[in-house]
C-alpha cells in the first residue's frame, strides 16, 4: 500500500494572507485524516510564510496517523524536529529564499554533512528520508549517509508526463530500483496530481508514500476536501 500524506502548507498560506485563524490548519489536518489520508506533512520555512513552528507544535500531539516534517536542516529546524518527535523527517536542500523545493540533495558532495545531521534523528527514533533527484548515485549516497528512505523529486516526471510518459517515468523506475537494492524505503513528491499519479504508481508499485499538497488542495476547491482525498487514494490503488 502506498500511503497518501497531505501537505497542509497551502492551508497555512491562505490563513496567513488574511491573518487570524481561518482556515484553521489544525482542523484541516484532522479532517484530512478523517477523510482517509494516512499522513500529514508540514514544511516550516525560516520566514514562516506558511506553516509556523507553532503550527507544528499544535498539530503534532493531535495527529493520529503519520506525521512528517520536511525542511532544510538548519539549527532551529533540527531543534524543532527533535522537540516534537515526528514519525518522519524529510531533509530537503532548500535555501531560505526558495519559493518551493526545486532540486534534491547532491548526496555525494554533502555526504559528511548529511551523516552528521541524520545520526541524532535516528538516535531519537525518527525515520529519516532524504529528498533526491532520480539518479541512482544520489540514492546510493543517501544510503551511505544513513537515511532510512529517499523521497524522489518528481517535478521532472510531472513536467514531461503529457509529452512522453514512458520516457518521463524511466529515470524514476531506475532510481526506485536502486533504493530497493540499498534497502531504502521509497517516497515521492512534487507536482504529483490526479493526472499523473496513477501512472507513477503503476510503474513503481512498491512506493511507500507520496506527499501531495498544492495540487490536492487546489482540487479540493472544486471537488471538496473529502472527495478529493478519495480521488487521490483511488489513483494509488
Amino acid at each position: 500500500m502506498t500511503r497518501l500524506s497531505v501537505n497542509v502548507n497551502k492551508i497555512a498560506t491562505l490563513r496567513n494572507a488574511r491573518g487570524g485563524n481561518v482556515p484553521n490548519v489544525l482542523q484541516v489536518a484532522l479532517d484530512c485524516e478523517r477523510f482517509g489520508a494516512e499522513g500529514i506533512t508540514v514544511h516550516p520555512r525560516p520566514d514562516e510564510r506558511h506553516i509556523r513552528y507553532s503550527d507544528v507544535r499544535e498539530i503534532r500531539p493531535r495527529v493520529q496517523t503519520e506525521f512528517n516534517i520536511e525542511g532544510y536542516p538548519s539549527e532551529p529546524f533540527v531543534r524543532l524536529v527533535r522537540e516534537v518527535h515526528p514519525d518522519q523527517v524529510t531533509l530537503v536542500p532548500d535555501p531560505p529564499q526558495a519559493l518551493t523545493s526545486n532540486a534534491g540533495w547532491d548526496t555525494k558532495t554533502h555526504l559528511d554533512f548529511l551523516k552528521d545531521i541524520i545520526l541524532p534523528f535516528k538516535e531519537d527514533g525518527i525515520r529519516v528520508s532524504v529528498f533526491v533527484d532520480a539518479l541512482p548515485e544520489r540514492v546510493e549516497y543517501a544510503a551511505l549517509a544513513g537515511a532510512d528512505r529517499v523521497e524522489l523529486y518528481t517535478e521532472p516526471y510531472a513536467s514531461h508526463f503529457h509529452e512522453q510518459a514512458e520516457e518521463a517515468v524511466r529515470p524514476f523506475v531506475l532510481a526506485a530500483e536502486a533504493a530497493r537494492s540499498f534497502g531504502l524505503g521509497l517516497n515521492a513528491g512534487h507536482d504529483l496530481n490526479l493526472d499523473n499519479l496513477h501512472f507513477l504508481k503503476e510503474h513503481i508499485p512498491y512506493l511507500d508514500e507520496v506527499s501531495i499538497g498544492h495540487a490536492l488542495i487546489s482540487d479540493a476547491l472544486y471537488f471538496g476536501l473529502e472527495q478529493t482525498i478519495k480521488k487521490y487514494k483511488e489513483q494509488l490503488r
